[in-house]
């Protein structure tokens, strides 16, 4: 896996996991990275330093990064990742997830079929263009599930 510093034509920075620097590069070529604040495709790598951990740091993770990809940051770097941090935070605290079921439990609520509750789970993009062309109340959460049943 390699982390690239990213830029969109707008200015922002953000940062990216890719399996490869030919992945990028694939990924980039076929107008699939996108910018993670405005969703420009326009992104270009920014320049960055190599990140080469002290000795006694080996194997630490850099400050403002979780220890894999959707796992909560341990410092967020920046208010927009502190901002993201407190939504995960009020989501998982404050909903059930109800996982690959997301679909048919929202559409039996909005039916009146089963108790109204905050839920959050996942969706094929499909299943979720559905519920919104039936008029169930959905919304994509800028993040990734813990995947924890509750």
């Amino acid at each position: 896996m390699i982390r690239y510093t990213l830029r969109c034509d707008k200015g922002h920075d953000f940062d990216s996991w890719f399996r490869s620097a030919a992945a990028y590069d694939a990924l980039s070529g076929a107008g699939q990275v996108s910018c993670a604040v405005c969703g420009s495709v326009s992104v270009q790598k920014a320049p960055m330093a190599p990140a080469v951990p002290a000795r006694e740091d080996a194997g630490a993770a850099p400050p403002g990064k979780g220890d894999e990809p959707g796992r909560p940051l341990a410092r967020p770097a920046s208010a927009a990742e502190a901002a993201l941090q407190a939504l995960r935070r009020h989501v998982e605290e404050n909903s059930s997830y109800v996982g690959r079921d997301f679909a048919s439990t929202a559409r039996a609520m909005h039916a009146g079929d089963i108790p109204e509750r905050s839920i959050h789970g996942e969706a094929r993009p499909d299943e979720a263009r559905k519920l919104i062309e039936e008029g169930v109340p959905v919304a994509p959460l800028p993040f990734r599930l813990t995947r924890k049943l509750s």
